[in-house]
Parts: structure tokens; sequence; C-alpha cells
């Protein structure tokens, strides 16, 4: 794919997900206020726990079904067996939870918690992953502007079901649930209808014979069983994190750690569009053995997609208070701490994600797995000591130190992995850490000094007008910043006129051709 095309798709998915961004944030404003902190706990709870229980039977198969998918998008023998494998995995899952149901464990594993809502959580994750492995086949297959349109269709279903909801006082736990179901299914009918009009290869049968079922389950052992291990450890690690918020904190910190993980999963919006394209030119990439190329792609927009998610980071996390008031109201307010720390979490979020799609298309999923498992098992007994009462030898923080635990683990995590890929593709490790540090501090005291200069003026007593004038004046701060001085976005002043002579000559109109 040449560079203009990368740019092309890049800015049509960042255009949809500027209206989704729009979207989403009526959205999350009206579900913790509808729900309150309790209930929007539980849910965040259960969901996170499905997510990595079904994450635990995936074990990084679907990353490399789109790596290999992205590499050879004629197989469509490889979508017949992958879809395969999730069914078979979606049903081992309910069963294993209705088995569970008959236990005097259930209030053990999910404190607080009924049965009929562990039922519909275990039903979200799988829907979410069947969702997710749909949008990594139609990724992997480059049809991303009918793909884009699909998704704000859905956004823009979802606001108005959650609106109805809200404004008709029925939004509860169990609605909250059937709403994500309802939107789920629409989503995933409009990507087979996709595949189905502009994906060629799917007209064809898509049976395969038992050789090719038995070749397509050694070459994923092949590739995935390093990450057994990483999945385990991942599955046992980062429920028993939410777990021990759960019993020591209860529901309302839990819901306090949600918003801020919610709020950060905003932040990262912007460079998650850019994730799977990237993903797929390395992997292309690296199936012609083209190393030159690999560098080429992660010295060109790593630092960039890194700047971008600082940027939003920065400012969300001086904002905390007013961002807690406005998506949470009132009853949110001590989720402020939490929301100012885990702003931050999006940021090597970034490059967890880039640096990582680098490890898998080379299928060093051996490395990623030490790397993940080292500190996940470091990360475990930070989260006991931040979160456990006094009497327990913990400092009582709640979702304030699992928010502590998660950036922390995530920026030293991070780091190690940037070292290694930063050997193999012979890039400058420091150059890159050197980057992190002033991009940030340089946003964060832009961010700092426009938060100074209105509340000096006391231009309104509103906060949202005051969020949106510090928003303004944070922006254009930036914007001169970074004509200035390019190089802390990873760009150069000659990106910054091709960007612009790019804008105007094709503009939204030829993105889409």
């Amino acid at each position: 794919m040449s560079e203009d095309s990368l740019k092309k798709r890049y800015l049509y998915k960042l255009s949809t997900n500027l209206i989704g961004l729009a979207i989403g944030l009526v959205t999350q404003a009206i579900i913790p206020r509808g729900l309150g902190p309790k209930l929007y706990g539980d849910f965040s709870f259960l969901s996170n726990f499905f997510t990595q229980f079904v994450g635990f039977f995936d074990m990084g198969t679907s990353i490399g079904f789109y790596t290999k998918l992205s590499q050879r998008q004629k197989d469509v023998g490889i979508v017949t067996f992958y879809v395969s494998f999730a069914i078979i995995v979606s049903i081992a899952v309910f069963l294993l939870v209705f088995s569970v149901s008959f236990t005097p464990y259930t209030q053990k594993i999910w404190p607080d918690q009924l049965m009929f809502f562990v039922y519909l959580a275990a039903i979200w994750g799988i829907f979410s992953w069947f969702i997710q492995i749909l949008n990594q086949i139609v990724d992997a297959f480059g049809v991303t502007v009918p793909a884009e349109k699909a998704r704000i269709a859905q956004k823009i279903l979802g606001v108005i079901l959650i609106l109805g909801m809200f404004f008709s006082d029925r939004l509860n736990l169990s609605n909250f649930f059937y709403y994500h179901y309802v939107l789920f299914i629409a989503l995933g009918f409009a990507f087979c209808w996709i595949m189905k009009k502009h994906v060629a290869s799917f007209c064809v049968s898509w049976k395969i014979s038992k050789d090719q079922g038995l070749a397509y389950v050694k070459e994923f052992y092949q590739y995935s069983h390093p990450l057994f291990v990483y999945a385990l450890v991942g599955l046992f690690v980062n429920i028993l994190d939410r777990w021990l918020l759960q019993v020591f904190s209860g529901s309302v910190q839990q819901g306090f750690y949600g918003l801020s993980y919610q709020i950060g999963a905003i932040c990262f919006l912007f460079t998650s569009a850019m994730t799977p394209l990237i993903t797929r030119e390395f992997s292309i990439a690296y199936a012609k053995q083209d190393l030159t190329q690999m560098a080429y792609l992660f010295r060109r927009y790593i630092p960039l997609l890194y700047g971008i998610a600082a940027f939003f980071s920065c400012f969300i996390s001086m904002q905390a208070e007013s961002v807690a008031y406005i998506l949470g109201g009132a009853k949110f307010h001590d989720a402020a701490l939490a929301i100012a720390i885990m702003a931050f979490y999006p940021i090597h979020q970034t490059y967890g994600q880039l640096s990582g799609s680098v490890f898998f298309a080379t299928g060093q999923t051996g490395l990623y797995r030490n790397i993940g498992v080292t500190f996940m098992i470091i990360g475990l007994p930070i989260t006991y000591f931040l979160i456990a009462p006094v009497d327990m030898m913990g400092l009582n923080a709640g979702s304030t130190g699992l928010a502590i635990k998660m950036v922390l683990i995530q920026v030293v995590g991070v780091n190690v992995g940037l070292y290694f890929i930063s050997k193999f593709l012979k890039l400058s490790f420091w150059k890159y850490f050197v980057h992190q540090i002033v991009c940030v501090g340089c946003l964060l005291l832009l961010a700092f000094l426009s938060l100074e200069v209105v509340d000096y003026f006391q231009i309104s007593s509103n906060i949202v007008i005051n969020f949106l004038i510090n928003g303004i004046i944070y922006t254009i701060s930036v914007a001169a910043l970074t004509y200035f001085v390019p190089a802390l976005f990873g760009l150069t002043r000659k990106d910054i006129r091709s960007f612009f002579q790019f804008l105007s000559k094709d503009g939204i109109r030829r993105i889409e051709r």
C-alpha cells in the first residue's frame, strides 16, 4: 500500500472517529448518570471479567488470524476455520459459567453479583469477541470506508437507544446489557453484508477439508502456543486486579475506576484507528522480509501517534475534575484523581499496541509472552499493596490505587518491549525514550498554562464552557508548538506542508474514492 493510500484510509478512519467521539461523549455522559456508581461498577466488573475470560481462550489466536489473513487475503479457508474455532470456544465459555452456577463458589468468584447478570455478562463477552473478529476481517481485507460508515450508523443507533432508555427511566443493568446485544448484532450483520458485497473471495465455497483443518490447527498452534502461559497469567492477574478492587473497595470504587478506564479509552480512540492499518502493513512487509520498510513505518508513525495520544491524555489529566462532572455527574466527583492518573494510560497503550504488532507480525510471540508475563506478575503485589486495607498492610487507595498500578506497569513494560523492537529494527531506543518524556512534559505544561489562564481571568462560572475554552486555548498552543517544533510529534516542516496540501487536494470525498 502506498503512503498516500495509508494516509487516506487513516484520515477516513480519523474523520469517522471524530463523529464517533461526539456521539460517544453524549452516550458516556448519560450511562454513568443513569446507572449510578454502583450499577456502573457492577457492569464494569462483570464485563472486564468476561473480556479477560474469553481472552484467555483466544490466547492470541485472533492476532495470529489477523496477521495471517492480512498476508493471505485469498485464503478464505482460514476464515472458515477461525469462525468455527470461535463458535466452539463460545459454547465452552457458556457451559463453564453454567456449570459454576451450580457450585457454592459463585459469590466468591463474582462478589455481590446476581447470577442473572453474570449470564448476561458472559453473553456480552462472547458477542464482543465476535465483533472483534469481524472487525479484524474487514480491516485485513482493506474495506475501511464502508466499515467505518457501518460503525457510525451503529453509534447513531446506540445514542438513540440510550437516550430513549434514559428519558423513559428504563436505563437499568439488564437493559444496558440488552442495549449492547442489539448494537453488536447490528454491526455484525453490517460487516457480513459489506464483506459479501466488496470481497470477491467471500462468494466462493466456505468448506474446508479435514486435511486443511488439521493444517490450520498446526499453523495456529505453532504461532499461539507460546502465548498460552501469557494468556493464563493474564487471565489470573487481570481478573484478580478487579476482583481485589471489588472485594476491598466495593462496586462504587469499581464504578469510579470503570469511568476512568472508559475516559482513557476515549483518548486512545484516535490512535486506535491507525493500529490495524499499521499492523497490516507490518505483516505485509515482514512477509516480504522487508525490514527496511518495517523500520520506516515504525519511525514514521509511532512518534506521531504517541504525540496524538499524549495531546488528548495530558489535557484530560489536567481537566480531570471537570471531566468527572461532565461525564459522570456529581456522584462521580471522587473519581477525579483516578481519571487524572488513568488519562496517561492510553499514551503508552499506543506504543504497546503498535510495537506489539511488530512482535506479532514477525512471529516473536515467545519474547512478547516473556515480557508480558514478567510485568503482570510484578504488578500483582503492587495491586494488593495499593488497594488492600491499612490493617492488611495496604494503602486502601481504591480506584486511584489501581489506576497508579496500571499506568506504572504499562510505562515500564512498554519500554522494555520497545528496547527489543528498536534492536530488531536497528533503531535508536534512547531517541524514542527521550521523545516520550519531552513530548508529555511539553503538553502537560501547555495544559497547565491553559488551565491557569482561564482560572485567572474567570471567564465563566460554567464548568462546560470553561472546559471548552481550556480546550481551545490548549489546542491553539499545541498547534503553534507543533509548527515551530514539529519533531515533538515526529514530524518535519515538510511533513506539515505536505499534510495541508494533501487535505486541500483530496478532502473526504477523494479519500472515499
